[in-house]
């Protein structure tokens, strides 16, 4: 669930709770231009511009709020249509609550609602019947929003480029076949919006897209280099004389291919600028960068590129080491989008920075960095004070001589919110400009589970983060596959192999949790699924 920030428009009602109260509606663009919404075909048309994006099987609650006698549109919250009815009662409360709550913490609780949902037709099924179909789930929005003293003012469905209100049943205003939807662009909105500078994405798929690994033949090709580079690179990075040389040696090559980007020429669209940006960075030099972002330390360092000129072409790489990251490497994708979701934040982009880092959590819901920078996030923190950290080691870093800047010190006892030294964290200083998390009760017992082996790895002095061993398969031989049979999820390892050998498949999709706006969901990475809740925040 997605609660976005306040600052995107103001409403304007009469304070009664009819839904012909939308017809006097005012979006507010740039400070002092307004523009009225006078009924419910141009608030189905404003949705986009108040997301910031186009939604896909959605429910969206908007909160309406009064001030001075004048409303304001206020936080906006999204959740996936779950896909069993026997799931609505509990996301329409979930959602209602968490926009209230998310509401009140930024000092306003809302005097309103409106509803969307947001759902195109399955095959052999029209927008008609879309409405109908939803019309129970509308139905438990407008009852959990009322148990908290909120009225539900509109309620509207929309498919199939029509819209279709499920407070209003005059066929005067509101036929039964549905209104159309204006055309992309081409509304009063639309033109305040670009006027005042605002974008609006396409939908949260083409977003992740961008993100996730593609289905190829060169797939393939990547894993065989992830195995071969890891082959090399694993025991440099446990051994602490190199791992400084290591760690160099893959920021030199970061640099390399961020002046690489930013020497192409600019592409038409997105989809064009991924394709390049794909050509232009070799398997091999996505291995070294992949594995070489493990090591948390590492991953710290390449953090520093997240403004001015840096921030563009790191953004891209990042994006381009998370599609390479399929298979049984999907969970070293953490590395990579985390610092995709920080540079966007950094940059502005909350949209991106919440997939980004929700994604992030799908690939390893344990990684500590990611679950601190959704939380900041997404409960409106200013991403300067990170900022200003980062700078500060970077400058440091530069005046430090060579010995004092060694990689390869012991990890620490403590990583920041309780988590264990091996578990990947937050850079140094500026993991304290971040909200704390809760301690997490583990439940496994006594010296099992992955978290006993990175203990052991802490206890021993290797480095923290994730340890990019190298896989092993049945399918096919490969250099340095021993005796002991198949690998875990990243790797063989000391008394962590799996029976039977086999090589794991992808990344199985992660759950939503409970929670609200920025609290606790986490789309899968294979794409949106219906019930998750959306990039709502650090697990």
């Amino acid at each position: 669930m997605t609660n976005h920030s306040e600052t995107t428009g103001s409403s304007d009602n009469s304070g009664t709770s009819g839904p012909e109260d939308i017809n006097r509606t005012v979006y507010e663009s740039g400070g002092a231009q307004q523009v009225t919404l006078r009924s419910p075909a141009e608030l189905a048309d404003a949705l986009p511009y108040l997301l910031g994006y186009r939604p896909e099987d959605s429910i969206v609650l908007v909160a309406l709020h009064d001030k001075d006698g004048r409303g304001r549109f206020g936080g906006r919250a999204r959740l996936g249509i779950p896909a069993s009815a026997e799931d609505w009662p509990s996301a329409a409360r979930q959602l209602a609550h968490g926009l209230v709550t998310g509401s009140e913490r930024r000092g306003s609780r809302p005097e309103q609602m409106v509803v969307f949902l947001c759902h195109e037709p399955g095959p052999g099924e029209s927008g008609r019947q879309v409405k109908e179909r939803l019309g129970p789930l509308a139905h438990v929005l407008r009852l959990e929003c009322g148990a908290l003293d909120i009225p539900v003012v509109e309620a509207l469905c929309v498919s199939d480029g029509r819209f279709w209100s499920y407070c209003c049943d005059d066929d005067g205003c509101c036929p039964a076949e549905g209104t159309p939807l204006g055309l992309p662009g081409t509304s009063v909105l639309a033109a305040a919006t670009a006027y005042a500078g605002l974008r609006v994405r396409g939908s949260l798929r083409e977003l992740r897209d961008r993100l996730l690994p593609r289905e190829s033949t060169t797939a393939l090709e990547q894993e065989k280099a992830l195995d071969t580079a890891g082959l090399t690179l694993v025991p440099r990075i446990l051994d602490a004389a190199s791992r400084q040389a290591v760690a160099e040696e893959a920021l030199g090559l970061a640099a390399r291919i961020m002046d690489r980007f930013a020497d192409a020429p600019p592409a038409s669209d997105t989809v064009t600028e991924d394709l390049r940006d794909d050509e232009l960075l070799g398997h091999d030099e996505a291995a070294t960068l992949i594995l070489g972002l493990q090591d948390r330390t590492t991953r710290d360092r390449a953090a520093a590129w997240m403004e001015g000129d840096e921030a563009g072409p790191a953004l891209r790489l990042w994006r381009a080491l998370a599609r390479r990251c399929a298979g049984p490497y999907g969970e070293h994708a953490a590395a990579p989008l985390t610092l995709a979701g920080w540079v966007a934040w950094s940059t502005g982009d909350e949209l991106e920075a919440r997939e980004a880092l929700a994604l992030a959590l799908a690939a390893d819901p344990d990684y500590l960095f990611a679950r601190l920078l959704h939380q900041a996030c997404n409960e409106g923190l200013d991403p300067e004070s990170v900022r200003r950290c980062l700078r500060t080691e970077r400058v440091d870093r530069g005046r430090a001589a060579p010995d004092e800047r060694a990689m390869g010190a012991e990890p620490r006892e403590e990583a920041e919110g309780g988590a264990s030294a091996a578990e990947p964290a937050a850079p140094g200083p500026a993991a304290s400009a971040l909200p704390p998390l809760p301690r997490r009760q583990r439940t496994r017992g006594p010296g099992g589970g992955k978290g006993a082996y990175r203990r052991t790895c802490a206890q021993e002095g290797r480095p923290g983060g994730r340890l990019p061993y190298p896989r092993a398969s049945s399918k096919r031989a490969r250099p340095g596959d021993g005796a002991a049979g198949g690998g875990d999820r990243r790797g063989t390892r000391p008394g962590g192999a799996r029976t039977g050998g086999a090589r794991p498949g992808p990344v199985s999709p992660g759950t939503a949790g409970p929670g609200a706006e920025e609290r606790r969901g986490v789309p899968p990475r294979g794409g949106a699924q219906a019930g998750r809740q959306d990039t709502g925040g650090a697990r």
